[in-house]
């Protein structure tokens, strides 16, 4: 390598050249290296180191940050794990509590509809006895109550009233639509159905029992009534004379093979109850307590009076009423009619059997309107009125007979308005 001279000159100094001179056998090759050309070099050179030192500073320092991204990320993640973890700590605690609120529920709908339905059945055996009683009035209605149970997926959503119920209506519940949210890291879930619904389960279920209290004691009081009313007629029929024991000698408190519960056993009573006062009715349907021709008076009563044809003292077996002639005659009780004809001085006459030794006697009519054998009811039309036989006018003579005995029928008119609000 030889080096010459450069004729410039910067800033009164002249610049050396370098040659670069490569000799190969015979061939001579040869480069004038330049100032600028050192220049450039020795930047590339630079550059180049430059570059290798931040490369070689990056390699060194790439394995610490990225140990400290993975922590930061690690971190990050056992965090987020934590929060889920808690979150379904949470869900299973509720879920837990729901599926137990949700038994409760089961439960407390099964108590209702077990009450509903002894409800129903005692309404049944209550609207019997009250048909026989002829009052339908102090049964309460039967209130209705939810039949339908919620859902297994609608276990999270409370129950609400969907609507104040109304007469013929009963209040339904509906899920309340809220969903769940997550607020602050917690789940915001809806409170448990049995909590919102236990009011309203509490609430029925106390209607029903405050129901069967009323007809607990209404029944109570229809049965001392019943009980009252039969010792009434019993004793009315007893002013007219009959016998106390004309029914047959039965009776005695009912005792159930099962042990009854106090409703039932309530129910029984009642039962007897009205058993006793409708015998009480049928005997007094029995006796003649009817009148035979209401709303006319009495012209001749019972006992001794003076005899209308031979003037002296005489024993009437019955009692005159004053009618018009072809006033219609009524049968005073349930009988058979034993006689229908003309009797001596009765003139035509009819006579029934009421049972129990008691006979009627309907004397001095004009027609007769039954037949020998023929039953008859209380208040059905069985002759005319008029003055055949012994007698000085229209009228009829009515008798009654206890045991072929004149007894006297005042009393038994006298009982039968008595028994009117009865029978």
């Amino acid at each position: 390598m030889v080096s010459q001279s450069s004729v410039g000159r910067v800033f009164g100094k002249r610049t050396k050249q370098h040659t670069i001179i490569l000799a190969s056998g015979d061939q001579i090759r040869h480069w004038t290296v330049r100032p600028w050309m050192l220049g450039v070099t020795a930047s590339v050179l630079a550059v180049f180191a430059i570059g290798y030192l931040l490369g070689t500073t990056y390699l060194v320092l790439r394995d610490d940050l990225i140990g400290a991204a993975m922590a930061r990320q690690a971190h990050m993640q056992h965090a987020y794990e934590d929060r889920i973890a808690s979150l379904r700590s949470q869900v299973d605690r509720i879920t837990s509590r729901q599926l137990l609120d949700q038994q409760l529920m089961d439960d407390k709908m099964t108590r209702l509809l077990e009450q509903q339905a002894m409800l129903s059945t005692r309404h049944g055996r209550l609207d019997m006895l009250l048909k026989r009683a002829e009052i339908v009035e102090f049964v309460p209605e039967q209130i209705p109550v939810p039949t339908a149970r919620p859902d297994q997926a609608d276990v999270a959503k409370p129950l609400r009233r969907a609507d104040t119920p109304v007469e013929g209506k009963s209040a339904r519940l509906e899920p309340a639509v809220e969903d769940t949210q997550i607020r602050t890291g917690k789940l915001a879930f809806a409170a448990p159905p049995a909590r919102q619904a236990e009011t309203i389960f509490d609430n029925v279920i106390g209607t029903l029992n405050t129901i069967e209290q009323e007809q607990f004691k209404k029944v109570q009081v229809l049965t001392s009534n019943a009980y009252q009313n039969a010792e009434t007629i019993r004793s009315i029929l007893l002013q007219t004379g009959i016998p106390a024991n004309l029914q047959n000698a039965v009776g005695g408190p009912f005792i159930s093979a099962e042990k009854p519960s106090a409703f039932d056993s309530s129910l029984n009573h009642l039962g007897d109850a009205l058993e006793t006062l409708e015998q009480a009715k049928s005997l007094a349907r029995q006796v003649p307590v009817a009148h035979p021709v209401p709303n006319h008076p009495v012209s001749s009563r019972f006992g001794k009076r003076k005899d209308p044809f031979f003037k002296r003292l005489a024993h009437h077996a019955g009692i005159d009423f004053k009618t018009p002639y072809g006033q219609s005659i009524f049968s005073t009780g349930n009988g058979k009619v034993v006689k229908a004809g003309r009797k001596g001085g009765y003139g035509k006459m009819i006579e029934i059997d009421h049972g129990n030794g008691i006979t009627t006697r309907y004397a001095h009519l004009s027609r007769i309107q039954v037949k020998v054998g023929e039953t008859v009811e209380a208040g059905d039309r069985i002759g005319a009125a008029g003055s055949t036989g012994r007698s000085t006018g229209p009228h009829l003579h009515y008798e009654i007979r206890l045991n072929n005995v004149a007894v006297n029928p005042q009393r038994f008119l006298t009982a039968g308005e008595q028994l009117s609000n009865y029978l």
